[in-house]
C-alpha cells in the first residue's frame, strides 16, 4: 500500500517538532524571501502543515491563516497554537481551489514546500492569483528540482559523500522509496523552467528566485548537502 499525506502525519509532524533542520532552514529562507515588513498585513500560508511556517509569520507581526488539506496536519498546527499562541488561525483547505479564501483578501501567499505536494500547479496558481489583493506577494519553496529529481541518489566517492542527479526531465508525480523520506507520500517533479514560466504566464513579476547555499547544521544533517542547495526559492508580486 503506497504511503499518503494522512498516512505519515503523525511521522512528519514529529519530524518537524524534533528539529528537522532542512524544516528550519526552509522556513528560514523563506521569511528572509518576504518583503521587509509584514506587520499587520494578512498573510495566507498555503499547504502549512504543522504550521512551522505560519508561527514564523506570525512571529513577524502577520496575520495568517494556514491551510491544508491534510485533516491531522492541521489538527497538530492547531495544537500548537493552544500550546503557545500566536494569532494564527488554520483550517483544511485544498490549495489547488483556496475554497475557504474570498476573492481579494490577503497582502501575501507563503508555500513551504507544498506546491511541489500540488498536482495542478497553474490551478495552485490561479487561485493564489484570485485571492491576492492587487500589489500582493507570492513566497514559495520548493525541493531544488535538479537535486531531487526522480532517481536521484546519494553515493560515496573518493571526495566524500555527493548526490548523482537523476531523471531532470521526468517531470510528473514520484514517489521516493527511502522509509524516512517525506516524498514516500509522492511529490510532483517539475524542472526550474516549468515553475517560472507558470508563474510569469499568470501575470506574476518575478521578485527573485533563490538558491542559497545549505547552513552548516543542514551540512550536519545531511553531508551530501555540501555544496548544492536544497531548495529552490520563488518571489513575486501581482499587479
Amino acid at each position: 500500500m503506497e504511503d499518503d499525506w494522512d498516512g505519515i502525519a503523525e511521522w512528519y509532524a514529529e519530524l518537524v517538532r524534533g528539529g528537522s533542520a532542512m524544516h528550519r532552514f526552509s522556513r528560514d529562507i523563506l521569511l528572509k524571501a518576504l518583503p521587509v515588513n509584514v506587520i499587520g498585513l494578512d498573510v495566507l500560508d498555503v499547504g502549512c502543515g504543522e504550521g512551522i511556517v505560519s508561527r514564523g509569520l506570525a512571529g513577524l507581526g502577520a496575520r495568517v491563516v494556514g491551510v491544508d488539506p491534510t485533516r491531522a496536519l492541521v489538527a497538530h498546527a492547531e495544537a500548537a497554537e493552544r500550546a503557545n499562541p500566536t494569532g494564527a488561525v488554520y483550517r483544511v483547505d485544498d490549495g489547488s481551489s483556496l475554497q475557504t479564501v474570498p476573492d481579494d483578501s490577503v497582502d501575501g501567499v507563503t508555500a513551504a514546500l507544498s506546491m511541489n505536494n500540488i498536482a495542478d500547479l497553474d490551478a495552485a496558481l490561479k487561485s493564489v492569483r484570485r485571492v491576492l489583493r492587487p500589489g500582493g506577494f507570492l513566497v514559495f519553496t520548493v525541493p531544488h528540482p535538479c537535486f531531487e529529481a526522480p532517481a536521484t541518489e546519494t553515493i560515496s566517492t573518493p571526495g566524500g559523500v555527493r548526490r548523482a542527479v537523476g531523471d531532470y526531465f521526468a517531470e510528473g508525480l514520484w514517489r521516493s522509496t527511502h522509509p524516512h523520506s517525506v516524498r514516500r507520500a509522492g511529490n510532483y517533479h517539475r524542472t526550474i523552467s516549468t515553475y517560472v514560466t507558470a508563474v510569469l504566464g499568470l501575470g506574476f513579476v518575478l521578485r527573485s528566485l533563490d538558491e542559497p547555499a545549505p547552513s552548516d547544521e543542514v551540512r550536519a544533517e545531511a553531508p551530501h548537502r555540501l555544496g548544492l542547495p536544497p531548495f529552490l526559492v520563488i518571489s513575486a508580486t501581482f499587479q
